[in-house]
């Protein structure tokens, strides 16, 4: 089986040609490093921080910039990733929102937001792909950025 996820995301969100930001809130280097690889080979562009309290401020100062949030529930800092997921839908209401985490899962029906996704770790890089790819589109046909 193809994996063609990348060349589909393109095709599908990127009308003008332009590739789209993603915040990455994750406070592990490596599996940060990792998000921001599979990010870049599905043609987004990418801005990293490691807690919650970062992405907050970034989302704060444009969060237009941004088409989606990818965030680990759990973080250092005041914020977590529940609280950066809601902060990000007050700002923009059809932000489409990954979380991920390794033992929160069970919290993600009273904590998370609506229409998001959650994944939990470890997982493969195309439910990563599938899921950002899958909220973008869902989030374009109800007139994000409109």
């Amino acid at each position: 089986m193809v994996d063609d996820s990348a060349e589909t995301s393109q095709k599908i969100i990127s009308g003008d040609g332009s590739k789209l930001l993603v915040l990455i809130a994750e406070d592990e280097p490596l599996i940060q490093a990792t998000l921001e690889d599979v990010v870049a080979e599905a043609g987004f562009l990418h801005f990293s921080v490691s807690n919650a309290d970062e992405a907050i401020r970034a989302l704060e100062e444009d969060s237009a910039r941004f088409c989606a949030l990818i965030t680990d529930v759990r973080m250092p800092g005041e914020a977590d990733g529940w609280d950066l997921a809601r902060r990000a839908r007050e700002l923009q209401p059809l932000m489409p929102v990954i979380y991920m985490t390794g033992d929160s899962a069970k919290d993600w029906a009273a904590q998370g937001v609506p229409n998001s996704v959650l994944l939990q770790k470890p997982f493969v890089q195309a439910q990563l792909v599938t899921a950002l790819t899958t909220l973008l589109n869902d989030a374009a046909t109800s007139g994000i950025g409109q």
